[in-house]
């Protein structure tokens, strides 16, 4: 008899845990703490704008699947910096966070690695409250540069993942829940 039919063995329960990256971009040690979820939670319901750095009017990049999501899921006022773009899904595309017609409570990158500390330093000079920089986004030097100027900081994180993990929408992991709900969404106070 074959043992094609054979039942796998259950896998550990460790092997559905969420890698977590031990380096960053550069291949360094990661020595900066990442806030906590109520830390996290904390800042998105503070918040009431959100400039989004690298902003991209290609369907197929984050950064405008992540603006799609903060127009139509959010309760922010989202605006696009990018300073080769004129429009960006209906919006007035800046050429730079001091161009804003506001001052964005979260500065929220998708940029390369070594653009990331001059991002910081222009959220600083705008006077934004937080900077976040996108999943697989880690660069401690632009971290020190928003802390010290007293900014939040997120790194690594999705922004459109954790607003909709929050609010119920998707699994801590980050994929769709599946689960349809006549529960009403908590909507940040402002």
């Amino acid at each position: 008899m074959s043992d094609s039919c054979t039942i796998p063995a259950p896998e550990p329960a460790d092997a559905c845990a969420l890698p977590i990256p031990q380096t960053d971009a550069a291949g360094g040690d990661r020595t900066w703490q990442s806030p906590n979820a109520p830390a996290r939670l904390g800042l998105l319901r503070r918040a009431t704008s959100v400039a989004i750095v690298g902003a991209s009017d290609n369907p197929a990049r984050a950064s405008y699947f992540v603006g799609t999501y903060l127009l139509s899921s959010s309760p922010y006022d989202v605006y696009f910096v990018n300073p080769r773009a004129d429009e960006i899904l209906g919006h007035k595309a800046y050429a730079s966070l001091a161009d804003l017609p506001v001052v964005p409570d979260i500065v929220d990158v998708f940029r390369k690695d070594a653009d990331l500390p001059g991002v910081a330093r222009e959220a600083v000079a705008v006077g934004a409250k937080a900077l976040w920089l996108q999943l697989g986004s880690w660069n401690e030097e632009a971290a020190a540069i928003a802390e010290a100027a007293g900014l939040e900081v997120v790194m690594d994180r999705c922004i459109k993942i954790e607003h909709a993990r929050f609010h119920g929408g998707l699994h801590l992991a980050g994929f769709d829940t599946g689960v349809i709900s006549s529960k009403r969404q908590v909507v940040a106070a402002r």
